[in-house]
């Protein structure tokens, strides 16, 4: 029997969240019925790079407000499909429901200046952006290994067979300075 690539039920919880980091930094859908990424842009975004688990790191501080978070999303999302008179949708969550601009209108709305809760709602879009651009959950070299998406489309360099990173090309072709004389051989100076 094969194995579908669906999400057999995925909770209000994730779908949420995975609509605010698709609509922090978009990607391709993973299936054709899937509601959380909107599927504006292609190849991996926020979420297949991992914004949800930057977002559940314990390091971050954020899990144990994240339910808090979604439901106030959702609250500001129904606000919005209220005014601009669309109609509800209950199969998914209020925001994960609103198309891709009404997303966006959404979160421009968050993070304007001014608005009282713009700090909360950029803060968890730079989870999203750390996602993308660091793999900040994973090994740099497990990332790369992987795919990661934002990495490999910023080329990150992936390191030599033995998991260390060395650049004998220097990337202005020539060294940027002599070591000074009382450089220890850990690179700090005596």
């Amino acid at each position: 029997m094969e194995e579908s690539s669906v999400d057999p039920a995925p909770d209000v919880r994730t779908l949420t969240l995975e609509a605010f980091a698709d609509t922090v930094i978009p990607g391709e859908k993973r299936w054709p019925g899937d509601r959380a990424i909107a599927g504006v842009s292609p190849g991996g975004g926020s979420v297949q790079a991992g914004a949800l688990a930057v977002l559940e790191m314990p390091e971050g501080g954020m899990a144990p407000a994240l339910d808090d978070v979604v439901a106030a999303l959702n609250v500001h999302a129904e606000n919005y499909r209220d005014r601009m008179g669309l109609p509800t949708d209950e199969e998914v969550p209020p925001f994960t429901a609103l198309s891709w601009d009404g997303r966006t209108a959404v979160l421009t709305e968050l993070t304007a200046v001014g608005h009282p809760e713009k700090e909360l709602w950029t803060g968890l879009a730079l989870f999203c952006y750390m996602a993308f651009d660091t793999g900040a959950h994973l090994s740099t070299t497990e990332a790369l290994a992987e795919g990661h998406p934002g990495l490999t489309l910023m080329r990150f360099e992936t390191p030599d067979t033995d998991g260390v990173w060395r650049f004998p090309d220097y990337s202005y072709r020539r060294p940027l300075s002599k070591l000074h004389p009382d450089t220890l051989e850990n690179g700090s100076l005596k």
